[in-house]
């Protein structure tokens, strides 16, 4: 009798070895690796080969000037925030991975898009509800009676593609990939062999039969996708919904994306009938007040193709330890030190005894450098105790000696703080090459220095 493979796992990275370590090379974790069985004596080939149009493609290589490119056939959603994270709607025969803290939104994001997908039948699989707890969701939801929806709680994938040949669906939904376990393996699900087998079989079932496959799947206590690293790998598309569950508002962010642009975000709203669309994020990102208030600033970032009006607030008070607190949420906190050090060691404001505080409003993280202007603007403010009027906005990244450098785009942020009502804008003056000032009706501030902008704002 042919005896069973065995490997051990590192069952925070993946990392794979073919015998016990306390610690792991890899991640540095201490007792995380884990014996499972890879390969079971006298395994059978899966059920998904027996998917009508499973037939197999030849393996012969092609010149690449012979191949023929023929346009991408995607599949316009209802939701248009995904069409625009997924870039332009679903690609047949992709593998979709949506990652999330639990009870942000990840199944009623599913859920709800196969309620109101027309003219389409849908497979939802789901290994940690039942039928009626489904059912109850959708219940909340619009639309639920006319949907062409199925669900099936299934946990083994011989079972699932069984019910896939049965029912041919468009399209199927699995929620989630740490509840499925194959046959070919003999561990636990949600185990690294486990979730690496389970992905291969929809992969392979996904590229044969052109039908998308969208997969939700855990996250660690750090924020990343459960399992192994090849998880990501092997799909098509990784997205991940992130946001305060005490919050309403939810993005969606594309981290990996063959098909499109990997920069997109899109943004909703967690109401009691499900996810709404927010079409214009600058209106919630930015607070309604009706006094002008010292420590807060409007940047103008890009989040792929999209401009929005985000809020900066700062708050600089005297430190009441020896030690002086630096705290930001929502954006780097090394580069909010790199900024101190620059207004400290260029300018002469003294940040050394005070705590410093930074928050992007609406739970909103940023990386676009164009915001550096509008935390500077924002932490001058506060300390000095000085209100920047409310219709002004900054665009500008600023340099290690103090310069204000130009930015990506600036056109379209400048519309974009126009459209809003602001009727100032301060940019880099190395952005106005070429840039005709006469179409907009919002006045341009150019700036090269940090002082330009102090002496305009508050000299």
């Amino acid at each position: 009798m042919a005896k069973a493979k065995t490997t051990f796992f590192c069952q925070n990275c993946g990392y794979e070895s073919p015998k016990w370590l306390g610690k792991c090379p890899s991640c540095s974790e201490w007792n995380t690796f884990v014996e499972e069985v890879t390969e079971k004596p006298g395994s059978r080939i899966p059920d998904w080969r027996t998917v009508p149009g499973a037939a197999k493609r030849s393996n012969k290589a092609a010149a690449i000037h012979e191949i023929v490119q023929t346009a991408e056939n995607r599949r316009a959603t209802p939701d248009r925030e995904l069409n625009r994270v997924l870039g332009g709607g679903i690609v047949p025969g992709s593998l979709v991975l949506i990652g999330g803290e639990p009870g942000i939104g990840k199944s009623t994001l599913m859920l709800q898009l196969a309620l109101n997908m027309p003219n389409t039948k849908t497979l939802y699989v789901s290994g940690e509800e039942s039928e009626q707890q489904l059912k109850m969701r959708a219940e909340r939801l619009v639309q639920a009676s006319e949907a062409d929806c199925y669900i099936l709680t299934e946990t083994a994938t011989q079972n699932i593609f069984k019910q896939i040949a049965l029912l041919e669906p468009h399209w199927v939904i699995i929620d989630s990939i740490q509840t499925l376990h194959s046959a070919q393996i003999d561990s636990a699900p949600g185990s690294v062999s486990q979730v690496r087998e389970c992905t291969a079989e929809l992969l392979r079932f996904a590229k044969e039969t052109s039908i998308p496959v969208f997969i939700i799947g855990h996250i660690t206590k750090d924020g990343a996708i459960a399992g192994p690293k090849v998880l990501e790998h092997m799909v098509d598309t990784v997205l991940q919904f992130e946001g305060d569950r005490h919050h309403a508002y939810r993005m969606l962010r594309a981290v990996k994306n063959r098909f499109g642009s990997a920069s997109e975000l899109g943004i909703y709203e967690m109401q009691g009938t499900g996810l709404r669309e927010v079409s214009n994020p600058s209106e919630i990102l930015l607070s309604q007040r009706e006094e002008s208030m010292s420590g807060i600033a409007i940047a103008v970032l890009l989040e792929g193709l999209r401009p929005m009006l985000i809020e900066v607030q700062a708050l600089v008070s005297t430190s009441a330890y020896g030690t002086p607190q630096r705290s930001s949420t929502g954006f780097d906190i090394r580069r909010m030190n790199m900024l101190l050090a620059v207004l400290e060691k260029r300018f002469g404001f003294r940040f050394s005894a005070q705590d410093v505080f930074l928050n992007i409003a609406g739970g909103l993280r940023v990386e676009d450098p164009a915001i550096d202007l509008a935390v500077i603007v924002a932490l001058i403010s506060s300390q000095q105790d000085l209100p920047v009027p409310a219709t002004v906005a900054f665009a500008g990244e600023v340099g290690l000696s103090g310069e204000i450098r130009a930015v990506n785009r600036i056109d379209q942020r400048i519309a974009e703080a126009e459209k809003l009502g602001f009727e100032t804008i301060f940019i880099s003056k190395y952005n106005t090459k070429g840039l005709d000032g006469s179409k907009y009706g919002i006045r341009m501030k150019p700036v090269s220095k940090v002082e330009e902008v102090f002496q305009a704002l508050f000299g």
